[in-house]
Formats: structure tokens, sequence, C-alpha cells
């Protein structure tokens, strides 16, 4: 049962982490003219824009959080040798730092802030900003 509960809380936390990012939109004179549901219409399309015009919304967030667990774990195995050399144990305190460093990088990647791409987020800014929009950022 604990398995399943910790599985099912992961996957929550993985696709919150994943979720996309959009535009906060400065309620000018524009935005307050068209309303919520033609700015709303107007970012979807400012992002298919994007895509179809190779921007890529993906920051590359999975390879970012293997490379932040592998450096993790290596740090961890390091301290954890260190650790139980002092010990007598060097093998069991490398076993226990690198599962204790991989576990602590995995998490801390998953709760970094996941922007989208740079040039993704420019050319949704730029289409906006046509539009008549002002762009207080991304969240």
């Amino acid at each position: 049962m604990f398995v399943i509960r910790t599985a099912l809380s992961l996957s929550v936390v993985l696709l919150c982490a994943c979720a996309s990012n959009k535009p906060v939109v400065y309620p000018n004179t524009h935005s307050q003219a068209v309303g919520i549901a033609q700015t709303d219409i107007d970012i979807a399309d400012c992002k298919a824009l994007a895509e179809s015009a190779g921007a890529s919304s993906s920051n590359a967030k999975a390879t970012n959080m293997a490379k932040q667990t592998a450096r993790s774990g290596g740090i961890g195995a390091a301290t954890g040798a260190v650790g139980g050399a002092i010990a007598g144990r060097a093998g069991r305190g490398a076993a226990i730092g690198a599962a204790s460093g991989a576990t602590a990088g995995f998490i801390h990647s998953l709760f970094a802030g996941a922007s989208p791409n740079p040039t993704y987020r420019n050319f949704v800014t730029r289409c906006m900003t046509d539009r008549g929009y002002d762009l207080a950022g991304w969240d």
C-alpha cells in the first residue's frame, strides 16, 4: 500500500513539475478591451505560431533532471566513501552516500523552476506584443 501511495504522489509531482508555463498579461487598455477569453485565444495562437516556426516549448527538463541526479549521486558516493572509510566501511558508506545524493538531486530538480525554452518564450512574447498586449512575465 505504501508503494502505491508513493508512486501516485510522485506521479502528481511529476505532472505538476512538467506543466507548461504561460505568459502573464498586464491589464493594459487592449487586454481590458478584448477580455480574458480573447486573451487566452491569442496566447494559444501565439504558442502555436511559435511551435510551427520551429521553437520548442520544451526546456529539456528530463535531461537536466538526469544530469542533476547523476551529479548528486557522484558527490554523495564520494562523501559517503570518506565517511565510511573513517568508520571502516568505505563501500557501504559510498553506497549510502550515492543513494542519498541521487535522491536529493532528483527531488531538487523536480522542484526547480521549469521555464519554457527562451526562444519559444521570446517568440510568444513578441507575438503578444505585436497584438497589443503588454506581458508582465511568465508564470
